[in-house]
């Protein structure tokens, strides 16, 4: 009976609420003036989105590479460009920042542009760490809710989480045990994922700032390499954990408020691109929830037949995630139920749209910090789980990974 009280507090809680507004907020005639600090291609998809949000004006980008400046003027040719990101931060006009860095750096800069007194999109995984994640928590407390914090997992703000929630009730799917999730990919052979060899091809150590780019991570000399491929390397990345478990267990943990997991572990390997990365390419995530719920997630990159969809299973019923989501009940307990497929649809930059939204109504985003939060800190789990070979488990109390 607990757990079924559970269940119907934190869903009806998960979207709930405001945050008051912030001092800050914008009429609904102000433009938002908006910079970005990581014009990669990731970056200038976020920007792209920006620009088609009625009422922003793209005003500036930071990056520490200069070739990738060049290529950011061709979206927005009257933005101001700048390789230090503190000059950025300097400029008072400036209402929003877009964080879109490698994910070693997302605490530095997520953090001073809140201190910079700016609203942040930071993009996904908030946090590379857990002192990196109680950091960004610091600052964000610190900041009092005067500014407008949206965590980059866009699938926050589509139209399947709208259905997901119209799903998500104990009559649907009575007591639910696990939540079941793939992410599977392939690629031409000779073209693993994330290369990006062609980037290489002349790259200059003085277009660079490389002690920039490092940021807390070792000091190495000069590596172009380590450079474009960041996302190979432990140094700067949790791999696919980080670039793609994360959404999937962000709208689970959105839309059902689950918490930090009690215990992960992750296995895997570099089975298939023997090329230098350190990350594997084949990996199984179990997460013990505290909630009672078995969260899985498998991936690999050597074949695309399973996709990527997540399953919700319940004792009356399931929730199928894929390129559509519906509701299937389970016979056995609901013989009288029917499927219900979800329509709710969203445009791509819904996201981007709610970030603006809330700027100006002081709202609550639709991925708000303590979201990213809870769901860095799995991620780190896993990835930690995976590199040490064993279980992981989280010390709420401590809050820390033992």
């Amino acid at each position: 009976m607990q757990s079924r009280r559970l269940f119907i507090g934190k869903v009806a809680s998960g979207l709930a609420g405001t945050l008051a507004v912030p001092s800050s907020v914008l009429g609904a005639n102000d433009r938002v003036r908006m910079g970005i600090i990581g014009v990669g291609d990731r970056g200038l998809e976020l920007v792209r989105w920006a620009i088609a949000t009625p009422g922003v004006e793209f005003a500036a980008f930071c990056d520490v590479y200069s070739k990738r400046l060049e290529t950011a003027k061709n979206v927005a040719p009257a933005a101001a460009t700048y390789m230090d990101y503190r000059r950025l931060l300097e400029d008072k006009s400036l209402d929003a920042v877009i964080v879109a860095t490698p994910q070693h750096l997302h605490c530095e800069h997520f953090t001073a542009a809140l201190e910079a007194g700016k609203h942040v999109y930071q993009e996904k995984t908030m946090a590379f760490t857990v002192e990196h994640a109680k950091r960004m928590r610091t600052a964000f407390l610190r900041d009092g809710a005067k500014h407008t914090v949206q965590i980059g997992h866009q699938g926050c703000s589509s139209g399947q989480m709208t259905d997901a929630l119209s799903f998500l009730k104990p009559e649907l799917l009575g007591k639910i045990t696990a939540i079941h999730s793939h992410m599977y990919r392939n690629t031409p052979h000779g073209k693993p994922q994330w290369e990006r060899k062609a980037l290489l091809n002349g790259i200059n150590p003085d277009q660079v700032l490389w002690n920039s780019f490092l940021g807390e991570a070792p000091k190495r000399p000069f590596d172009a390499n380590r450079f474009i491929h960041w996302r190979y390397f432990w140094d700067y990345s949790g791999g696919n954990v980080y670039e793609n478990m994360c959404h999937q267990v962000a709208f689970w943990y959105r839309a059902m408020n689950l918490q930090i997991p009690k215990a992960v572990t992750m296995t895997g390997g570099i089975y298939l691109w023997k090329d230098g990365r350190e990350v594997p390419d084949t990996m199984n995530v179990a997460m013990e929830q505290p909630e009672e719920i078995l969260f899985t997630w498998d991936s690999a990159f050597g074949n695309a037949a399973l996709g990527v969809t997540e399953d919700v299973l319940g004792t009356d019923g399931t929730i199928e995630k894929g390129n559509q989501i519906r509701y299937a009940p389970q016979k056995v307990n609901r013989p009288d139920g029917r499927e219900l497929l979800g329509r709710s649809t969203e445009a791509p930059a819904a996201h981007m749209q709610n970030f603006v939204d809330c700027i100006r109504s002081g709202k609550q985003t639709n991925c708000p910090f303590e979201t990213g939060f809870r769901v860095a800190v799995a991620c780190r789990m896993a990835v930690d789980s995976y590199r040490q070979g064993r279980t992981v488990r989280w010390d709420p109390v401590r809050e820390e990974i033992v």
